[in-house]
């Protein structure tokens, strides 16, 4: 091998192993994001910023108090944030090489869709408001957390009786994840953006914001007009027919046929290629 071949290996080498680096830092920041490990990573770099500091200007004290936090830091990580680290290991797990099969991915994805746009179907005709948020690649652990934990089984019936007024579960939020409804009566933050038009109430704002701060899909049903709606990364869209609003929902919630589609694509291609 010659020293020109040696060194384009060696390039190569170092390229992926960056790539890889970076897959791990994106995936990790996609897990915590909308849970309390973000409060922890600011932690972390108020820490290291102090440490930087202290070594700059030789503070030894302050210095010795910050390699005292980094060296113990890593156990207390692990206790006040297990559920965070199960979370991620879980994610880990159903990775491809431990997942289910497509078809049946496939099929309780469409399940999902199919629970969620007769609910709101029902919801819209008789004017019952509904605020229904579905998790995806961004963790909702803590806006879970501010609700009443039910981990069942998703349904068009349980989700309609949750909404129904003057009972328990109505006000607030309903979060999906993982094809269950996770809880009920949840808080959302509200956006703050100055462009929302003043017509719409609380649980527009609630859907907005929500779709700003993590990927997830949420569905408002108005109460007042009985309209529907949905949001998705900081974008509204309003007014939605149930055929329209059942189409954006498959597009956004079933990925399996989406990934079989352009893996078909990729496919044929290189046939014609060949």
């Amino acid at each position: 091998m010659s020293f020109a071949d040696f060194s384009f290996m060696r390039l190569l080498a170092n390229t992926i192993d960056i790539l890889l680096v970076w897959y791990v830092i994106y995936k990790l920041i996609m897990i915590v994001r909308g849970t309390k490990a973000v409060q922890l990573l600011k932690g972390i770099f108020v820490i290291l910023i102090v440490k930087i500091i202290s070594d700059q200007f030789h503070l030894q004290t302050l210095g010795w108090m910050m390699q005292q936090v980094l060296t113990w830091g890593f156990l207390a990580i692990i206790i006040i944030f297990q559920p965070e680290l199960r979370r991620a290991l879980e994610q880990l797990g159903r990775g491809r090489f431990f997942s289910r099969s497509s078809s049946q991915e496939e099929e309780d994805q469409e399940k999902m869709v199919e629970s969620i746009t007769k609910a709101v179907d029902y919801m819209a005709k008789r004017r019952i408001g509904a605020l229904i948020s579905v998790e995806r690649e961004t963790g909702m652990g803590d806006y879970i957390e501010t609700g009443v934990q039910l981990q069942s089984k998703i349904s068009s019936e349980l989700l309609i009786n949750i909404f129904i007024p003057n009972t328990p579960l109505h006000d607030g939020a309903v979060i999906l994840q993982r094809n269950t409804v996770a809880a009920a009566a949840c808080y959302l933050p509200l956006s703050e953006s100055p462009f929302i038009s003043k017509e719409l109430g609380t649980r527009h704002r609630a859907a907005l914001g929500i779709s700003e701060v993590t990927d997830s899909i949420t569905v408002i049903v108005s109460e007042e007009t009985g309209s529907v709606s949905l949001t998705k990364n900081g974008e509204l869209l309003r007014d939605l027919s149930s055929d329209k609003f059942k189409e954006v929902l498959s597009k956004e919630l079933i990925t399996v046929k989406v990934k079989q589609a352009s893996s078909a694509r990729w496919n044929w291609r290189g046939k014609k290629n060949g």
